[in-house]
């Protein structure tokens, strides 16, 4: 098992505030030790707090911003103005209120066909990270939520990108949403160096202690970072159905 820790935060205002200082704090460390700050980010209206946070005067003085470098966990396969595009709602929240280079942006093309949109992500890793074929990415940190139905980035259960070795990028067909997702294989994400997970709403409590729970199938719980630690970040009410030796 990967190394866990659990933030318990009162509400959304907390879980954003004490997320939003350890970003800035590793933000930090990650440039004066390497030089950039590699972050995967997440979609959905958790995330969107924080980042709007990140965003906001006394917050976005802390962050090195032209030396981070940021990536999407996952995407829809819409184009970037629409409005259920995970890049748009980053843009919005975040990227337009900073001052951070347009080539340190690094968007998934949803706009493209899945399969050939998934390759070019691919590529766009490679090339970035340096990769010879075969390795894999490593992030600095990487944002993840989970749905209700324990799903995180644009893992499902049931998927076939679920048990996805060598890409580094899918590009599922989700039937219960009737369409494609692009989104990081669990190779990826069990790679990156710090993995949060954001989450927040009494409707995820049962998928949380499931996940918790240390036999779950759920495809969140199969986010184990290899040499890596984990973070859940969590609001009390999502945090219901754990007993306090689970936190």
């Amino acid at each position: 098992m990967a190394e866990r820790e659990t933030i318990v935060c009162q509400d959304v205002v907390e879980l954003s505030r004490q997320s939003a200082q350890c970003f800035s704090h590793l933000a930090r460390q990650s440039v004066e030790v390497s030089g950039c700050f590699t972050v995967a980010l997440s979609g959905g209206s958790t995330p969107k707090h924080l980042y709007s946070l990140l965003a906001s005067p006394g917050y976005k003085e802390r962050v090195p911003w032209k030396s981070v470098h940021l990536f999407w966990g996952d995407e829809r396969c819409v184009p970037p103005d629409h409005a259920g595009s995970n890049f748009r709602m980053v843009q919005e929240s975040l990227l337009s209120k900073i001052d951070i280079p347009p080539e340190n942006i690094h968007r998934m093309a949803g706009e493209r066909e899945p399969q050939a949109a998934a390759a070019a992500y691919e590529k766009n890793l490679q090339e970035f990270f340096g990769l010879e074929n075969g390795a894999l990415p490593r992030f600095d940190l990487i944002l993840l939520g989970i749905g209700e139905d324990g799903h995180t980035a644009s893992l499902f259960r049931g998927s076939d990108a679920l048990s996805e070795t060598k890409r580094l990028v899918a590009a599922p067909y989700v039937e219960k949403l009737n369409s494609y997702r692009l989104t990081l294989t669990l190779p990826v994400l069990n790679n990156g160096a710090e993995v949060w997970f954001l989450v927040t709403g009494n409707g995820k409590a049962e998928a949380v202690k499931e996940v918790f729970s240390g036999s779950s199938d759920l495809p969140a719980a199969k986010v184990q970072p290899i040499d890596g630690k984990l973070t859940w970040f969590i609001t009390e009410d999502a945090a219901a159905g754990l007993s306090a030796g689970g936190k």
